[in-house]
Parts: structure tokens; C-alpha cells; sequence
């Protein structure tokens, strides 16, 4: 083992360590007779419980992706003997920038308040929530899927935290961390026949998990035929992917799509300049990109973050994201159309109304634009076409201050009608229905300046708007939406339908009427909700 790869191991340990510590859980002595104990195909787990909730943290789903199987796709743990303590978060996939002084997990999640994470390539465990064991519950699944882009992030965030879910909606849920970034995105196939048919194994890892879950979850009360997976951001955009994915079929029943803007990924070309880019790096011949799998492990992520700024690799289209490789992934999501592998899979889709006021929480200047410091914007964003896009917005929302014209533009652009488009053709291509949701409700939290935020629906939809109150205000109002929202999310893991008795009736989306459930305070179904906007942006950004 490495003086790096040391250095991992230690830290993931003591964090580790530190976590279980803080929980009073210093060991089988401080168990009490009932912790709850279940059974996977690898060995017996013991968990605690919570509010009449079974908590299983850090089991593991697959083996170490260090050495040999560093680059490839995800095998089985070991399995052990003795009862495995299932007490703490695990590990993080590797994502820091070993140059820098934070790591991204603790800083890209915006509802999950995360504090630094142990970083491990050991790092394929997941975390289960129940209010049963082999009690043959046959208990929906809902499968969370972290954002973070393709690149940081866990499923370890206390925002993420399952118990209030589990104990409304009597129901499963399980939280992943999976390889992302280079480590789970490089593409050597094209560069190396020891590589030849091997590529998204960031993708194969939440497979395997959604496998372990098939062959597994009933000893922890769950039914393996209702599994919902669901995501945010990068998420999202993983739920896309694995829409398109064959060897995902069958292992999910319901997949909601929350912000991921996912309708082309990486290119089989751009994926492997980017792999030759990081192979450059190390000073390796691409003909034996094998030797990456020896390089110490601050050493490589160092070659990777390096490559990335000098080739200014966007993590989503050009970089270190899924591509398409005609195997493992076959065909862009929704680009030319969408995906017709999983046509029968029922889909919630869905965005928010100022997505971008969280990416442009930094750039004050854009909370405080006057009329000149809008059309530059304008400009910026759309070229000589500003004053056109400018004119469509200020007549569709004419009492918006410049500001807010600004983020209704720049979220319409990355996220909003990107999305509306993918729920458009999905609605086309598959046999089941799709419904589409646009998230208006703005917190109160610093005098509302982050309005509708990417991420923000994500309490509501877990049902912790207390827990992540530094986002949501906390208290009643949110509450009374969370109320709505989870039980409409349950009720879709349950059925495939949202519908429920607390929100008007949500009916499929459709590309003529294009009927939308608007979450707010009163939420109502509404037609094209943003109808010109849609049709100018659709029309700048060729998604017509």
C-alpha cells in the first residue's frame, strides 16, 4: 500500500471513528440487546434504531475500487463472518483536489450542510432506512441518487437523512455514494485493449447497487419489484443516464428526475481526449493506461484536476461525466429523442423557477442589477439575440425587477427548458406517464434572495424542512409544502401515480397541454406555465 494511499485509509478511519464515537456507539458493549440486526447476501449487519426507524450505515455494496479494480467495473465485497457494525457514514469516493484546502463534497451540496467527508476508493456502501426487517413488509424502495454534478458529492448528507420519510410513508430508503469524476469516468477503451468494452463504471457501481437492492432489500422489509429511483442536479441527470442504460433494465419501477438537465452527455472522442489528457499528466503511453491503476492515489486525482483546468473540461459534455460508448450506454439520454429502453417506467420531472440563484450566490452584482447591468447580461447569455430574449421575458413576468429577470433567463438556459424539453420527449417515447412539477416556492431565509434555488425542493421531498431550516426557514409554512410533496413522492414509489387527496389532481404531461403541478404555498396544475419563455428559449437553444 502507498504512503498516499495511507494516508487515506487513516483519515477515513478516524472520521470514521469520530462519527461512531459521537453517536455514545463505542462498540458492541454499548448495543442494546434489540439493535437490529439483518442479513445480506455478504454477511449480518447491526444497525441502531431511531423513532421506531432501523438505520444501516456504510454496508457495503461492492469491493474496494483500489488497484486492480481501480478503472473497471464494480465486484462484490468479501463477506465476512462476524456481525458488521453498520453505524457510520462510509467513505466518499475520492474528489478532492489534493491543492486544495476544502473538499467539494463538503462544499457542493446546498441542502445537505455537509462537513468534511473521509475520502476512500473503498467507498461502495450505501445506507438503509426501515421501520421493518425480513418482516415480508414488501415495503415501496425509494433509491436516492446524490447530486454533485458527475463530479463530488455523497450520499452521506444529513439532508438526505431518511427517518422522516421512512416513518410517514412506511417505506425503504436507501442512499448511495458511488465513483464519480475521473475515478469513475475514465474512458481507456478506445487507447487500450486491456480496456476494450469497459467504460461508465461510476454508472456500474449504482447497477450494482440497484442490484444489491434487487437480491437484498426484502431483509430489510423492502419489495424489490417497487423500486423508486430519484435524484437532484447530478442526480437527475444519473436517473437519465440509467434510463438509457440496458443493463439497468428491470431493477427500478419509477424514476423522478429532480433539476438534471441531462439530455446529451460526453462524446466517445471527448471522452478519450479527456482519459489521454490525464494519461499525459502521468506521463504514461496511452497504450498502457493500465499503469494509472499503480499511480498513487494524490498523485492521480492531482493529474486529473490538472487536466481538467488545462483543457478546460466541463464535467458534463466534455470531461469526466458518462459517454457514449454503444455498450454500457448506447445512446445519448434525450438527444435526438428520448432513450426507448425503459418505455414502461413511469417518470416524475420536474425543475425550479430560479435554479440559478444558487450557482450565482457569489456574483453580488447579480442580485443588484439596474437596467444597463440586464441587457449586458442579456447580452452575455444570448449574443445579438439579447434584446430579442429580453423583450419575451419583461413581457411574460412584467413586474420582475431586472434581477430576477436576469435568473429567470439564466435558469431557463441551463436548466429550466432543457428539462421541459426532456420531459416533452419523454412523455413521447414512452408507454407510461410522465409528470411534469415546476418548484416556485422562494424561502424567506436572508430576505429571500436565493428565491425558488436548485436543490431547495430537495427538504420538501424528504420531508426535513427543519433539518435543513438554514435553506428553508424552518417551521410551519415549509412544513405545510414538505407535507404535500412527500406524500405525493411516497405515493408515486407506491403506485407509479402521485396523485393524492393534498394536491390537486396532477395529470400526465403531454407536449400540447403541457400540464405542470406548480409547488408553492397553494400549488395548482397549470398549462405551459412558462409558455413563451419555453418557446423563445426552445427556439434559441435548437430544441424545437
Amino acid at each position: 500500500m502507498t504512503e498516499d494511499s495511507n494516508r487515506y485509509s487513516r483519515r477515513s478511519v478516524l472520521v470514521a471513528g469520530a462519527s461512531v464515537a459521537a453517536t455514545g456507539l463505542l462498540g458492541h458493549r454499548a448495543f442494546a440487546a434489540d439493535a437490529p440486526i439483518a442479513k445480506t447476501a455478504y454477511g449480518r449487519v447491526r444497525g441502531v434504531t431511531q423513532d421506531g426507524v432501523n438505520i444501516f450505515k456504510g454496508v457495503p455494496y461492492g469491493a474496494s475500487t483500489a488497484g486492480k479494480n481501480r478503472f473497471m467495473p464494480p465486484v462484490a465485497p468479501t463477506p465476512w463472518t462476524d456481525v458488521r457494525d453498520t453505524l457510520a457514514y462510509g467513505p466518499s469516493t475520492p474528489q478532492s483536489d489534493p491543492s486544495a484546502k476544502r473538499s467539494p463534497a463538503a462544499s457542493a451540496d446546498f441542502i445537505g450542510e455537509l462537513s468534511d467527508r473521509p475520502e476512500s476508493e473503498d467507498c461502495l456502501v450505501l445506507n438503509v432506512w426501515s421501520r421493518g426487517l425480513a418482516d415480508n413488509g414488501k415495503r415501496p424502495v425509494m433509491f436516492w441518487i446524490h447530486g454533485g454534478g458527475f463530479t463530488t458529492g455523497s450520499g452521506s448528507s444529513p439532508g438526505y437523512d431518511g427517518v422522516n420519510l421512512s416513518k410517514r410513508g412506511d417505506v425503504v430508503v436507501v442512499t448511495i455514494n458511488h465513483r464519480l469524476n475521473f475515478m469513475g469516468h475514465s474512458f481507456f477503451s478506445d487507447l487500450s485493449s486491456e480496456f476494450a468494452g469497459i467504460a461508465n463504471v461510476g454508472m456500474l457501481d449504482i447497477v450494482h447497487a440497484l442490484k444489491w437492492v434487487k437480491n437484498n432489500i426484502e431483509q430489510f422489509g423492502g419489495d424489490p419489484n417497487r423500486v423508486m429511483i430519484f435524484g437532484e442536479s447530478g442526480g437527475g441527470r444519473k436517473i437519465g443516464v440509467l434510463l438509457a442504460m440496458p443493463e439497468a433494465k428491470g431493477l427500478f419501477h419509477r424514476a423522478v428526475m429532480e433539476s438534471g438537465a441531462s439530455i446529451r452527455v460526453v462524446s466517445r472522442e471527448d471522452a478519450t481526449a479527456a482519459a489521454q489528457a490525464v494519461l499525459a499528466e502521468l506521463q504514461i503511453a496511452k497504450n498502457e493506461a493500465r499503469k494509472a491503476q499503480d499511480v498513487p492515489l494524490d498523485k492521480l486525482l492531482t493529474a486529473t484536476f490538472a487536466a481538467a483546468r488545462k483543457h478546460r473540461l466541463n464535467h458534463t459534455t466534455t470531461g469526466y461525466a458518462p459517454c457514449v460508448d454503444g455498450k454500457v450506454l448506447p445512446e445519448h439520454p434525450f438527444h435526438p429523442q428520448a432513450s426507448a429502453i425503459m418505455p414502461d417506467v413511469p417518470t416524475i420531472i420536474g425543475t425550479n423557477r430560479t435554479e440559478l440563484t444558487l450557482q450565482l450566490a457569489g456574483d453580488e452584482a447579480a442580485f443588484n442589477l439596474d437596467e444597463a447591468g440586464l441587457k449586458a447580461r442579456a447580452k452575455d447569455l444570448f449574443g445579438e439575440q439579447g434584446g430579442k430574449m429580453l423583450a419575451v421575458y419583461k413581457q411574460s413576468v412584467p413586474k420582475a425587477s431586472p434581477s430576477e429577470l436576469f435568473f429567470l433567463m439564466a435558469s431557463d438556459n441551463r436548466y429550466c427548458v432543457p428539462i421541459m424539453t426532456i420531459a416533452e420527449r419523454r412523455a413521447v417515447a414512452s408507454r407510461a406517464p410522465t409528470y411534469f412539477y415546476y418548484f416556485s416556492w422562494e424561502s424567506p431565509v436572508n430576505g429571500g434572495r436565493m428565491r425558488s434555488a436548485h436543490a431547495l425542493e430537495i427538504p420538501f421531498v424528504f420531508d426535513n424542512t427543519d433539518i435543513s431550516k438554514r435553506f428553508t426557514g424552518g417551521g410551519p409554512r415549509p412544513a405545510a409544502l414538505a407535507d404535500k410533496m412527500s406524500d405525493a413522492w411516497i405515493a408515486f414509489a407506491k403506485t407509479g401515480n402521485p396523485n393524492t387527496s393534498k394536491l390537486p389532481i396532477w395529470t400526465p404531461y403531454n407536449r400540447v397541454q403541457r400540464p405542470s403541478m406548480v409547488f408553492n404555498d397553494t400549488s395548482a396544475i397549470v398549462n405551459d406555465p412558462t409558455k413563451e419563455r419555453r418557446i423563445a428559449m426552445q427556439d434559441f437553444l435548437k430544441l424545437t
